[in-house]
C-alpha cells in the first residue's frame, strides 16, 4: 500500500525504504508541526531504525516471516491509548488480543499481543508504544484524582498545559480514567458529552465586577447550564461568594475558588470560611468548587474541609508517560527472546481477542 485514506488529510506515501524518506517532501509553511491521522498511519512518525529494519529484512527475505510480539508496561497504571492502537494495527496483523481501556494492570504485564508479519507490522512499533504510554500515564494520574474526589465532581483542565494537537488525547485518557468531566471542546464532544467549565478571570477583569458577570453569565448561558461563577479576582472571596449569591439567589449552583500561588492557593481555612458564611446567609445549596494546582493530597484536605467539586489541570497533564516495550516472543513458531527476558509467549488469563 503506497498510499494512507485521504479522508486522514490527504494522500500519504508509506515509509518501507530509505529512499521513501530521503524523498519525503514536507512543506515548511505548515502551520503546525503535529502529525496529521494520515502521517501517522504512513509511518512518518516512526524512528528510522524501523525503516532500516525492514530493508535488511527484505533483503534476506525474512519480512514477511510469522512474528508474535507483546508489549509490556513498566509499571502498573491504567489503561488507555487502546482503541488508538488497534486502530493502527487494523489491516497490519493477523490477529490482535488486548486488555481494555481503564483496565489496571501490572508492572511487566502484557497489556497488547499480536501475531502476523514483520513486515506488516514492523513499522507501527514507536507510534504504537507512543499511543499507549502517553494516554496510560495521563489516565492514571486522572484515577489517582477521582480516587481522592470519591464521590464528588473532578474535571480536567489540563489542555492549557500541553499541545492543542494532543489536548484531547489527554482529557479522552482523564475520562478513560475516571474523571467526571473535561473542559476541552473537541475531548468532550468526542466523548459525546458537553464540556465542562465556568467563568475566566479574563471576562470579569473586562467587565470590573464579578457580580456584573454573574448576572451576565445567567442572562445568556442556557437553561440546564450550571451557573458557577469564579469569585477571586477582586474582592475577599467570602465576601464575593456573598454578593454573587444575593445577586442571583437560587439560581446559582456553586462558587469556584481559584486563588492564586501569590495569595496562598486555596486553603482549608478558606473553604470553611465560605462554607460557613454562606451557610448563616441562608445559601447553604450553594456548592464550593476549587481549582488552581490541585493534586490528590490537596484534594483529600480540601473535600474533608468542605469542597464539592475540584479542576485538575496540570497534575493530569504533567504526568509521566508508563513506558512500553514491544517484544518478539514467536518467530515462525519458535520462542525466542533477547537476554534477560523469558522465551516464548508470557503467560496471562486476562487478554481478550480484539482484531
Amino acid at each position: 500500500m503506497q498510499d494512507r485514506d485521504c479522508r486522514y488529510g490527504g494522500f500519504h506515501k508509506e515509509m518501507k525504504t530509505l529512499e521513501d524518506v530521503r524523498t519525503l517532501e514536507v512543506d515548511p509553511g505548515r502551520p503546525f508541526t503535529s502529525a496529521e491521522h494520515g502521517e501517522i498511519l504512513a509511518g512518518h512518525t516512526t524512528d528510522i531504525y524501523f525503516v532500516k529494519s525492514l530493508e535488511m529484512l527484505k533483503h534476506l527475505g525474512l519480512d514477511e516471516i510469522p512474528v508474535t510480539a507483546e508489549i509490556f508496561a513498566s509499571r502498573p497504571g491504567i489503561l488507555c491509548g487502546m482503541d488508538e492502537a488497534l486502530n493502527l494495527l487494523e489491516g497490519r496483523v493477523e490477529q490482535a488480543w488486548a486488555l481494555a481501556d481503564g483496565s489496571e494492570f501490572g508492572r511487566k504485564e502484557v497489556v497488547l499481543r499480536i501475531t502476523g508479519s514483520y513486515g506488516g507490522f514492523g513499522m507501527t512499533e514507536t507510534p504504537l508504544l507512543g499511543l499507549l504510554a502517553s494516554s496510560s500515564g495521563w489516565a492514571t494520574r486522572a484515577r489517582e484524582v477521582k480516587d481522592a474526589a470519591g464521590d464528588k465532581i473532578a474535571v480536567c483542565f489540563g489542555a492549557r498545559h500541553l499541545h492543542p494537537a494532543v489536548a484531547p488525547v489527554m482529557e479522552r485518557a482523564a475520562l478513560v480514567g475516571g474523571m467526571d468531566g473535561c473542559s476541552c471542546i473537541l475531548a468532550a464532544r468526542l466523548a459525546n458529552i458537553m464540556p465542562t467549565g465556568t467563568v475566566p478571570h479574563a471576562a470579569i477583569l473586562i467587565a470590573g465586577d464579578t457580580v456584573k458577570i454573574a448576572r451576565a453569565y445567567d442572562a445568556v448561558m442556557p437553561e440546564g447550564e450550571s451557573r458557577t461563577i469564579l469569585v477571586d479576582t477582586f474582592k475577599d472571596e467570602a465576601e464575593e461568594s456573598l454578593r454573587v449569591a444575593d445577586a442571583l439567589g437560587d439560581r446559582l449552583d456553586a462558587v469556584r475558588l481559584d486563588t492564586p500561588s501569590e495569595r496562598g492557593r486555596v486553603t482549608p481555612e478558606l473553604v470553611r470560611e465560605v462554607r460557613a458564611r454562606l451557610d448563616m446567609a441562608e445559601y447553604a445549596d450553594v456548592k464550593i468548587f476549587c481549582s488552581g494546582g490541585l493534586d490528590p493530597e490537596r484534594i483529600k484536605v480540601l473535600s474533608e474541609a468542605g469542597a464539592d467539586g475540584f479542576g485538575v489541570g496540570s497534575y493530569v497533564a504533567s504526568a509521566p508517560a508508563i513506558d512500553m516495550t514491544m517484544d518478539i516472543k514467536e518467530v515462525d513458531g519458535e520462542a525466542v527472546a533477547k537476554r534477560g527476558r523469558i522465551p516464548g509467549l508470557s503467560r496471562t488469563d486476562r487478554l481478550e481477542r480484539v482484531l
